[in-house]
């Protein structure tokens, strides 16, 4: 019987490391890398980390490929505390270039932790677009929504016509998984 309990409690006490140790695990793994300048972070693009460098960053887009992924501080900084921590956080674009003659662009995000900037995902705006302002919601319901306006091409116009067409994007960060989320602009609630 003794040997019984004995072999039990050693089980128990092996699941519970095991556990205790995949746990710490899995938070160091979710715990992005905190810099002191947020044009030195990592940031996540179309799926693909992307750590930048004084603002830049150059990648082989295969191995032994030509050509390159570029990706860059494009700036339209704006700052406001995004997670309600206190700290100003900074919003920004950045552009990424893959080879072809497109110009992709990503608004991205940089919290202001206790150990430096963490970055986010890139919400992509668009190719070849023309970049206007970064500023928060007027609107008194949202609480960190920010308000991204540039300005694209109407509909059916080849992207080598000159963007024209005044567009707005409103964007929400969740903190915790680092993502954007669009915000209706006037949103009123369900009908009855």
């Amino acid at each position: 019987m003794k040997k019984i309990v004995l072999g039990i409690l050693i089980t128990l006490a092996v699941l519970i490391v095991a556990f205790y140790t995949v746990n710490a695990y899995i938070y160091h793994e979710k715990q992005a890398t905190a810099v002191a300048n947020y044009r030195d972070g990592e940031y996540r693009i179309e799926g693909s980390s992307v750590t930048l460098k004084g603002g830049v960053s150059i990648v082989e887009a295969a191995p032994g490929s030509a050509s390159k992924v570029t990706t860059r501080y494009f700036g339209n900084d704006y700052m406001v505390d995004l997670d309600g921590d206190g700290r100003e956080d900074h919003v920004f674009l950045l552009t990424q270039e893959t080879g072809g003659n497109g110009v992709f662009y990503y608004v991205v995000a940089a919290l202001n932790t206790k150990r430096g900037y963490i970055g986010s995902d890139g919400y992509f705006l668009g190719d070849r677009i023309a970049p206007q302002t970064v500023g928060s919601s007027q609107n008194p319901r949202h609480q960190n929504v920010i308000v991204v306006n540039y300005a694209d091409r109407a509909v059916g116009e080849p992207v080598t016509a000159k963007p024209s067409v005044g567009e707005s994007v409103y964007l929400k960060l969740d903190p915790t998984s680092m993502q954007w989320g669009i915000v209706e602009p006037n949103f009123e609630g369900e009908s009855n």
